[in-house]
């Protein structure tokens, strides 16, 4: 992690051997949530501690996605609540069109973002749900994702399932699980619905829509927590930095969701 400098290096031990003992495998695939407010200090000491807890042959992934540039998205519809018909299309006017190569994801927070930014990182080509990731296995985890597949079998969540990864949650709760979206493909028939965004083909700017299943994170701390009481020995907890954080197998908590969405959301099964 070469962006990361050396004075911010030297601050991460203490959170690398609370990885360790969290039980962050060495060599394996990481997907991390993070609050960097919750875990206090700054990204570039997590980073390096993420680093030293999954080791050279470990891979690190976070999310990248970026909501802004959509007119579907759930933070667009907070911007334009209550604004004019003129004032929302100049919002859409001004959306710039996803570039995996230079457009930021400022909700993901501040570790997703050095991650992202960092010199050697490889990042998914959905405009919407893109990943980055860093180690010896991105290359690998983030290609293929299909731009009309936000979360599904062709997106690097299905790619995590099958290398075994970890996930994370530093500071987050489950409410912020992604890998529970993978769940929502897998369930019986789930519900689709359009999406559209803007995106760059040729040079030029313009706006494109698709279907895909609609997403739904209204019930996954709940979820989460039905699942952490189902299978206790499958979820670590314990503090990293000053956070309150849980690390468990991402294939275990998706094969859970899959059961739970199934049983639980009106019109499944």
């Amino acid at each position: 992690m070469s962006a990361v400098t050396q004075p911010l290096l030297l601050g991460g031990e203490r959170a690398a051997t609370q990885l360790h003992e969290l039980g962050v495998r060495r060599g394996g695939v990481l997907l991390v949530h993070a609050s960097m407010r919750a875990a206090g200090g700054g990204a570039g000491d997590m980073a390096h501690a993420l680093h030293r807890a999954l080791g050279p042959a470990g891979t690190l992934v976070v999310p990248a996605f970026t909501p802004e540039n959509s007119d579907t998205s759930r933070a667009y519809l907070d911007i334009v609540r209550g604004l004019s018909e003129e004032a929302g299309a100049a919002v859409r006017a001004a959306m710039p069109a996803f570039d995996p190569d230079v457009s930021p994801a400022p909700t993901m927070g501040a570790l997703a973002e050095l991650v992202r930014q960092a010199q050697g990182a490889r990042r998914s080509g959905h405009p919407q749900t893109s990943f980055a990731g860093l180690g010896p296995a991105a290359a690998r985890l983030l290609a293929g994702h299909r731009p009309d597949c936000h979360l599904g079998e062709d997106s690097p969540l299905a790619r995590l399932y099958e290398a075994d990864a970890q996930v994370l949650l530093l500071g987050t709760g489950f409410g912020r699980c992604t890998a529970f979206h993978l769940a929502e493909y897998r369930s019986p028939a789930p519900p689709r619905r359009p999406y559209r965004c803007v995106v760059a083909s040729e040079g030029r700017r313009h706006w494109w829509e698709y279907e895909d299943v609609a997403l739904d994170d209204s019930d996954f701390a709940r979820l989460g927590e039905d699942f952490a009481r189902a299978r206790p020995e499958a979820v670590s907890t314990g503090r990293v930095g000053a956070a309150s954080s849980r690390l468990f197998p991402l294939r275990a908590a998706v094969d859970f969701a899959v059961g739970w969405i199934t049983e639980h959301r009106a019109g499944s099964g």
